[in-house]
């Protein structure tokens, strides 16, 4: 049978993110365990707590790489 446990932390959807999934949700700036928000209002998952907290931190890391290796590129032309 499939469906979840009563926090939403036990998928059915055979994904493999389970009850060690952190999400953190940037509305709220709060970190919740499995999926408490629809794929809109959340990032992850992460392994840890710590990990979720820092999705922000995170995705501005990877955006400023991104926006380097686009200007290297550019230059390139």
């Amino acid at each position: 049978m499939g469906g979840s446990d009563e926090q939403g932390t036990t998928p059915a959807d055979g994904t493999g993110h389970g009850s060690g999934d952190y999400y953190f949700d940037p509305t709220t700036g709060e970190v919740t365990q499995g999926k408490a928000r629809s794929w809109t209002g959340r990032m992850g998952p992460y392994a840890t707590r710590e990990e979720a907290q820092r999705a922000l931190e995170k995705a501005a890391d990877r955006t400023d790489a991104w926006d380097e290796a686009d200007r290297r590129w550019r230059e390139d032309d």
